[in-house]
């Protein structure tokens, strides 16, 4: 599977992104806050959002937004932070099906209140997006950029309750190595691009090599993982 450098290194800062920054309008006016998104197999963002909310508000009238993810800057300076605006239109999931545990995995405090009312899960479809790798280092991105393999987000998304069952009662000891860090760990999710480890309410990221295509993939990444120990993760 074939992807560019700044398409890959977007979709990673999007699968590992705990907090964002929305951006939404209202008769002309820009309004951005703070969101807590999360992503679905195919990479369109999720977030849990209420009705309450200004930017719900927003989002009802006009669904053309943005959201905008950084990652951890190499310097003092924060402009040295990659970062990815992906451009898309907002939908209010009525039945939201796989998609409410899959955010939840991510975001396991958001139980407490997912069950309200006045809260749903919206999906963002990405159209488009801008990769910024640091001073000098932009690159557009078409919305076909961005997207995983739709065979292969099938096929993993197919597999993963059963890798996810497989690795959390068979190879705890795998999963705190993958980890890197002290305590019982538990796969929360598994998508072509790299799988979340939970403990408790913390949860990291842990990047593939490279996309997968099935669950052979997954499980090959796995093991060079569990012998290498983690190195390319992403704090949560």
């Amino acid at each position: 599977m074939s992807e560019s450098a700044p398409a890959l290194e977007a979709r990673r800062l999007l699968r590992a992104a705990r907090v964002g920054t929305l951006a939404t309008t209202a008769d002309g006016q820009p309004f951005a806050s703070l969101v807590t998104p999360a992503t679905a197999p195919d990479l369109s963002l999720l977030l849990l959002l209420s009705d309450l909310s200004e930017h719900t508000r927003h989002l009802r009238a006009e669904p053309r937004c943005s959201v905008l993810v950084t990652g951890s800057p190499e310097a003092a300076n924060p402009q040295t932070a990659p970062r990815v605006t992906v451009t898309g239109l907002a939908e209010c999931l009525a039945d939201a099906g796989p998609l409410q545990p899959r955010y939840l995995a991510i975001h396991p405090y958001a139980a407490m209140y997912a069950g309200f009312g006045d809260f749903a899960l919206w999906r963002i479809r990405p159209l488009g997006g801008l990769y910024v790798g640091g001073f000098a280092r932009a690159a557009r991105l078409r919305a076909a950029d961005l997207a995983p393999a739709p065979d292969a987000v099938a096929a993993v998304e197919a597999s993963a309750a059963g890798i996810i069952g497989h690795c959390n009662a068979d190879h705890p000891d795998a999963l705190a190595a993958i980890a890197g860090l002290p305590g019982e760990w538990q796969m929360a999710a598994v998508d072509v691009d790299g799988c979340d480890l939970a403990q408790g309410e913390r949860v990291i990221r842990i990047h593939w090599s490279a996309p997968v295509e099935d669950a052979h993939g997954v499980r090959r990444e796995l093991i060079r993982l569990a012998r290498v120990g983690r190195g390319d993760g992403d704090g949560g």
